[in-house]
């Protein structure tokens, strides 16, 4: 490139660490050289050659599908890398792509700003080589669900999956399109109802993983490794979890890629499958067995309707009569749709569960109040309600089954934080002795000149052993 190359490549090239611009400005020439087969040596190519979408695709095809193939060819082709650029502009596709224009590309997706990555987006949702000044929300729902197809092969094909089994899972393709309309679901249109490049902008602020799916896709696709950009973790890790016997976890990986990160950050222990009716049967009680003492959970209820939804448990859940939790907590739809609702601050009754009471409501509820929860199951298991007309006044959420009384088909209960420390005296250092269990009444047995025979059996103290 030299001294012919534009002011607009410079800059973009200064944005890389010092050992990282040889790798960005050598993805070119191997582009070109695996084109020519794998013998083909890395060469310096003459200026004025270009990249066809057939070297694209040998290079991403195996991680991307072939519509998004086209549509990163698209992008690149708009790019105008500057008048010095060996007098190179935005081309059509049926040129090909310079030098300059993969660099720019380079560049704006793995270290650029919401503004520079607006226009590739758009390029990208477009239809056809035309330029367009906006897109729809459907061809933008097109895009990403190409995106989002390809960041979960990237994730199956490079071994992110974090011990997640997706063929022992929900119906990706489906979960695909459910995080591809939530995504556009955050779009602001103008008022003629598209999506310009400053909405795009707007947009791709504020929903950061629109550039953090753009630039796996990218890096991983054109094998752009750089030291100071780690690959992502999309997923939490999975364990405990018997895989032989299960057939179909009401998760997908692309749900689950929308729900972790949902989790406030400090939440990032292995997540464990600690109940499911597929797997220990309808019983309330089997199921606060798993809910409790196991730290914060991820509770996940599908109905006969076919609706799928749950909430988040910040900690630990207790059996008493009284709401219990705090403002982490939060409800979610997975579908029809993917939502999560938070906290609104108007009042605290986050969690209830109790079981085996005459006065107080029998079940497990989030949000609301007494006979109308967002989230309730009952106790008598089977049935539950999610009565939220107009929303939920702890969460803001609307009804979240199918219908406001519901019948159950499935639950699953995830642990996904670390669980809580033993109380003192349940076990570990610090345990009391049986012998102290009840000490009023061993002083009342002690003012009534009773003898404590049992005193003699007491174990040594640790620190006593030595």
């Amino acid at each position: 490139m030299g001294n012919t190359e534009s002011v607009v490549v410079q800059k973009r090239l200064a944005r890389f660490r010092p050992e990282e611009r040889p790798v960005v400005e050598g993805v070119f020439d191997r582009l070109l050289g695996a084109a020519g087969g794998p013998s083909a040596p890395p060469r310096r190519t003459p200026a004025g050659t270009t990249l066809t979408i057939e070297m694209l695709h040998s290079s991403m095809g195996s991680l991307a599908p072939d519509s998004m193939v086209r549509r990163v060819y698209q992008s690149m082709c708009s790019i105008d890398p500057g008048p010095a650029a060996s007098g190179k502009t935005s081309t059509s596709a049926a040129s090909g792509v310079g030098r300059e224009q993969l660099v720019v590309f380079l560049a704006d997706t793995l270290r650029g700003t919401a503004e520079e990555r607006a226009p590739l987006v758009m390029a990208m949702s477009q239809s056809g080589d035309e330029a367009a000044v906006a897109v729809t929300r459907e061809q933008l729902a097109e895009f990403l669900q190409d995106l989002i197809s390809a960041v979960v092969r990237i994730l199956v094909h490079r071994g992110r999956l974090q011990a997640w089994q997706p063929e022992r899972m929900g119906d990706s393709s489906l979960g695909v399109q459910l995080l591809a309309e939530q995504m556009c679901s955050e779009l602001k249109p103008s008022d003629e109802g598209g999506c310009d490049v400053s909405c795009l902008e707007d947009w791709i602020f504020r929903v950061s993983q629109v550039s953090l799916y753009l630039e796996m896709l990218v890096a991983e696709g054109l094998k752009v490794s750089l030291s100071s950009r780690p690959a992502p973790t999309l997923l939490p890790p999975c364990r405990d979890t018997p895989w032989k016997e299960l057939r179909c976890l009401l998760l997908d990986i692309p749900t689950l890629m929308f729900l972790a990160p949902q989790l406030p950050d400090s939440y990032s222990a292995p997540w464990r499958l600690v109940f499911s009716t597929r797997l220990h049967g309808e019983s309330f009680s089997r199921m606060v067995g798993g809910l409790t003492k196991c730290g914060p959970t991820l509770l996940l209820i599908k109905d006969t309707k076919g609706h799928v939804f749950g909430g988040f448990a910040s900690h630990a859940w207790e059996t008493k009569p009284q709401f219990q939790g705090h403002s982490r907590c939060f409800l979610f739809t997975v579908f029809p749709r993917l939502r999560v609702y938070t906290a609104t601050g108007y009042n605290q009754h986050f969690m209830y569960l109790n079981q085996n009471q005459q006065t107080m409501p029998n079940g497990l509820g989030m949000g609301g109040q007494h006979g109308y929860f967002g989230l309730w199951l009952d106790s008598d298991f089977g049935r539950g309600h999610s009565r939220a007309r107009p929303k939920c006044t702890t969460y803001g959420s609307p009804q979240l089954s199918g219908e406001e009384e519901f019948t159950l088909d499935s639950v699953e209960v995830w642990a996904v934080g670390k669980p809580p420390e033993p109380e003192e005296g349940e076990e570990g250092k610090g345990k009391k002795s049986i012998l102290d269990a009840d000490l009023e009444v061993q002083a009342m047995m002690a003012m009534t000149g009773k003898t404590l025979h049992s005193q003699g059996l007491r174990e040594p103290e640790e620190d006593q052993e030595q």
